[in-house]
């Protein structure tokens, strides 16, 4: 592998490159920006690569990308990735524009470049210097890489259904993963499933005088006392039948969970995090165990009335509540999301409407899986220490859809550090960690081809 390295040693400043002009496209699509644009770009630099690739359209939504290098053995790895980013907002914290993918430090600063630029150019890369200096891939590569990521997913399903055979595979290298304060180098096999709700309450046909509140309903309160019915202090969620399909960790998952918690260092977590405790007083492998085995219930924001500078006298029209549940094996979103509702009519809120946003289930793969040796023996040769192998991980995608339901077993690692920020101003990746993935991922390659 000496010969892939030095080359991706040698053309790192063209992957940089390459890595800061993807940046520059906005991708947002939340919002609906630049989505097809980016698509043929992601396409061209996979063309570039050597990479046979084309924009799939998916009706109703973002294109897909599919990139196919055929390799010399039986076996395919797909490589997951996205190409869509989360709005940049808010604008004012960021310390330079946050399309321009600015150097400063070692680092790239760009919304997307760790979440998830970073790795979808790093894959390109490592596989653009494999077959520069071998000619050829040791396994059959697929790339999917779907626009729609950071809004759930949506049409990834159809996509699916309609392409059978572009999503099979033997394995999945999936889009995330990181270094921790601490530096470890962290997999994940799996993630937590969401169901993401809009609850709204209405009251007068437009703001009135606060001076009414002795005879009009006021909706934030409506929607307070709601909100309130979800979850105790204790952190208790009290749905009926919510916590039915969990499924405690396996007694190899406690046992992964115990070696992280001995190499972690909970304190710096909660320092870096700027809070006096975690909820409940957890630490070591508690708050592991909690923190990717339990579902949550989280109120993500809260919007009525009049919340500028100063005081205005108002009583609102409407309040509007974005509710997320992280949902674990063997726990299903469209189920979730019935519970939700039959909890509001049972508690006498029937007339707040409940719009799903966002509906994923989780997912999970085995520890024993062989492509968990590959990635964690990778992972030991580039980086020189033992990765933290967590059995899943806190965060969602959808995991479930495209490689579980298929029975692929799938990995995740990638390119970020503990303070890229994703989904935050700010966000970078470390250039030498960007190109660490690179040889990460060609590794990858080599050993599941059968290489020593």
């Amino acid at each position: 592998m000496d010969p892939v390295f030095r080359y991706i040693e040698a053309h790192e400043d063209e992957s940089v490159r390459r890595l800061q002009a993807l940046c520059r496209q906005p991708s947002i699509a939340a919002q609906g920006i630049g989505l097809e644009e980016t698509a043929a770009q992601v396409a061209a630099l996979m063309r570039d690569a050597g990479i046979q690739a084309r924009v799939v359209p998916v009706v109703g939504g973002a294109p897909v990308v599919y990139g196919e290098v055929k390799g010399k053995s039986p076996r395919t790895l797909m490589l997951y990735n996205h190409y869509d980013v989360q709005p940049p907002d808010p604008l004012d914290l960021w310390q330079s524009d946050p399309f321009a993918a600015e150097i400063r430090d070692g680092k790239i600063y760009a919304r997307g470049v760790s979440d998830n630029k970073g790795n979808l150019v790093a894959r390109i890369c490592a596989v653009e210097a494999m077959l520069r200096e071998h000619g050829e891939l040791p396994v059959t590569v697929r790339f999917i890489v779907e626009g729609e990521e950071e809004i759930g997913s949506v049409m990834l399903p159809r996509f699916v259904r309609d392409h059978r055979d572009l999503v099979a595979a033997d394995a999945c290298i999936w889009e995330s993963g990181y270094r921790d304060l601490d530096e470890n180098v962290v997999l994940s096999l799996g993630v937590k499933g969401i169901c993401y709700v809009e609850l709204e309450a209405a009251g007068a046909n437009r703001d009135l005088h606060s001076s009414v509140a002795t005879i009009v309903p006021n909706p934030a309160w409506r929607l307070v006392w709601a909100l309130a019915t979800l979850k105790d202090r204790n952190e208790k969620i009290l749905i009926d039948g919510f916590y039915d399909d969990v499924v405690e960790p396996t007694a190899e998952e406690m046992a992964q969970l115990r070696r992280i918690a001995a190499q972690r260092d909970d304190d710096a977590q909660r320092r870096d995090y700027g809070i006096g405790r975690f909820l409940l007083g957890l630490s070591g492998v508690e708050l592991l165990k909690r923190n990717l085995f339990q579902p949550t219930c989280t109120i993500c924001g809260v919007v009525s009335g009049y919340g500028g500078p100063g005081s205005k006298t108002v009583l609102p029209h409407r309040a509007i509540a974005k509710v997320d549940f992280r949902l674990v094996p063997d726990q299903r979103a469209d189920n979730i999301y019935e519970k939700v509702q039959a909890h509001l009519a049972k508690h006498g809120f029937a007339d707040i409407s409940v719009r799903a946003l966002g509906n994923e289930d989780p997912a999970k793969t085995p520890m024993d899986a062989e492509i968990v040796k590959v990635v964690a023996t990778g992972a030991r040769r580039i980086y020189g220490r033992e990765p933290l192998i967590f059995p899943s991980m806190a965060g969602t995608g959808p995991m479930h859809v495209l490689t579980a339901a298929q029975g692929i077993p799938t990995v995740g690692t990638g390119v970020g550090y503990a303070h890229s920020n994703n989904h935050a101003p700010n966000e970078n990746i470390r250039i030498t960690d960007f190109v660490d993935g690179m040889k990460h991922i060609a590794m990858i390659l080599h050993l599941f081809g059968g290489g020593r």
